[in-house]
């Protein structure tokens, strides 16, 4: 769908819990707070690209599947 960001947000969530990790463990594994993971999870802000980048190292995926989700 158009709603890319809404979906990166729910991927975002639904990887981070299949790793058991918390926000705060995945924010300091990324370098930023717990506050702005709990914001890129609920879709009210979006990580800038090296960040993004930095989030998919943290939890062994691709940026794709990040963003896109497996289909």
């Amino acid at each position: 769908g158009g709603d890319t960001m809404g979906k990166f947000a729910e991927n975002l969530a639904s990887y981070r819990m299949q790793r058991k990790l918390s926000q705060e463990e995945l924010a300091k594994r990324v370098g930023v707070s717990q506050a702005a993971i709990a914001q890129y999870e609920t879709g009210a802000a979006v990580p800038r690209l090296y960040v993004t980048v930095k989030i998919a190292n943290a939890l062994s995926i691709k940026i794709d599947d990040l963003v896109n989700g497996k289909e």
